[in-house]
């Protein structure tokens, strides 16, 4: 398809932006849109998916045909089958006159079913009947009725997890991807951002008759770093809360900022994590992993310590004084090293029975044996990173090298993973 055509579809549909993505994600749409096939649109919410159900519907041999639009989580489990595929008089209580459902109404057009995975199992089954035999029973009926109608779904959440976890049938996941479509975010569509940004305030100027908003350069910058989890939803209500809040018309990043919820925050690469933060969201796999390796870098320095005491012959206990942090809790009594001369020399392997456990002592009648503590400190800190280092890659392995895939396998952050494949040199091809 030629970049004038997908230009044209956009002026058509009101579409805003010239991203790769997106335009790719237009393409297939406006390929598929002759076909009969089912088509899955996936995306964040506030991406815009419904935007593509249209122009499937309009450019498609049924675009003279009805099209409702179907939000599958605003409909009461209760209700939903009454509603999609009708019910009889007397069927259920309430229901006093026969009713014709949403894919009777809609015989010969399309049907967008949106949020498809609030869609209980049920109704699922059913669905599931419709998009392989075109037929359907109307609640409280025996009899079954044709339907030749186009479904088009759509859904936020990742519909391979749902089947895993029992909530999404396997069987109608792969009948209505045949064809999937997937709507970027506004955070992955670069310059559309301002684009989208000036088009929503120069609508909104115009219905108030008021003069738009401008932005300076520093003020697009925080437009082009935040990562609009809302997507555009969150950026058309950002342009009209400064479009009516601001009385100057020229905002500069720092009065924007105010209007954006962690603007600072969100700015910052994915890997950034603000340690001091109170609202962290480690999983308890990855406390668990800060516990242990803050425990690792505690006795790494204990080992050093002891190795330099070795070293220098430290007999005045200055050293275990000056770290005495690191040796409390160690006992149930508190470690007490104001005892002078007390020699440190050499660490030996052993001890004797009645030696105190508050005391460091040697065995002076003998020659000591000595552990090279720097070394097997090392050895422990290389052993855990290259166990570490092997579990990611054979994690990403095992998932065709898809961090998110690799990360949920892991029990880590996307975020942890990406910091771990940087801090480890790990070939992700």
């Amino acid at each position: 398809m030629s970049p004038q055509e997908i230009q044209s579809i956009k002026s058509r549909f009101g579409i805003i932006g010239d991203s790769t993505s997106l335009n790719y994600a237009i393409q297939i749409a406006a390929q598929v849109a002759p076909t009969d096939l089912t088509v899955l649109i996936t995306g964040e919410s506030g991406s815009g998916k419904e935007s593509f159900s249209k122009i499937i519907h309009q450019l498609s041999t049924r675009k003279h045909g009805q099209f409702i639009a179907i939000n599958c989580g605003a409909i009461p489990e209760g209700t939903i089958d009454s509603e999609l595929f009708g019910h009889e008089k007397g069927a259920f209580t309430g229901a006093v006159d026969a009713r014709k459902g949403y894919f009777e109404v809609t015989d010969g057009g399309t049907i967008f079913l949106d949020e498809i995975a609030e869609m209980p199992l049920s109704t699922q089954a059913r669905l599931l009947r419709v998009l392989e035999n075109k037929e359907f029973i109307r609640v409280g009926s025996s009899k079954i009725m044709k339907t030749d109608v186009r479904v088009v779904a759509a859904t936020n959440v990742n519909l391979m997890q749902a089947v895993e976890k029992g909530r999404f049938r396997e069987d109608l996941y792969y009948r209505l991807n045949t064809v999937p479509i997937f709507v970027p975010p506004l955070r992955d569509r670069g310059n559309d951002v301002l684009m989208l940004f000036r088009k929503f305030t120069a609508d909104f100027s115009e219905r108030q008759r008021i003069r738009p908003i401008q932005l300076t350069e520093d003020a697009r910058e925080v437009l082009l770093s935040y990562r609009f989890p809302g997507n555009i939803r969150q950026l058309k209500n950002l342009a009209e809360q400064v479009s009516i809040l601001e009385e100057e018309r020229l905002v500069n990043g720092r009065t924007l900022v105010k209007y954006i919820p962690d603007a600072q925050r969100s700015s910052l690469p994915d890997v950034f994590r603000d340690q001091q933060s109170q609202n962290q969201d480690f999983s308890e796999r990855e406390i668990l992993y800060k516990v242990l390796f803050d425990l690792k870098r505690d006795v790494t320095e204990l080992k050093k310590l002891f190795v330099e005491m070795a070293q220098n012959g430290t007999g005045d206990g200055e050293i275990l004084r000056q770290h005495a942090n690191l040796f409390q809790g160690v006992h149930d009594e508190p470690v007490n090293f104001s005892e002078p001369n007390t020699p440190t020399r050499y660490l030996p392997v052993s001890t004797t029975s009645n030696q105190s456990p508050n005391v460091f002592s040697i065995d002076s009648s003998n020659e000591p044996s000595f552990v090279d503590v720097t070394e097997e400190s090392e050895d422990e800190s290389l052993s855990l990173e290259k166990k570490e280092k092997e579990m990611i890659i054979k994690a990403l392995r095992k998932n065709g090298n898809k961090r998110k895939n690799a990360a949920q396998a892991l029990g880590i952050s996307e975020r942890t993973l990406y910091r771990k494949i940087k801090q480890y040199e790990i070939d992700e091809e």
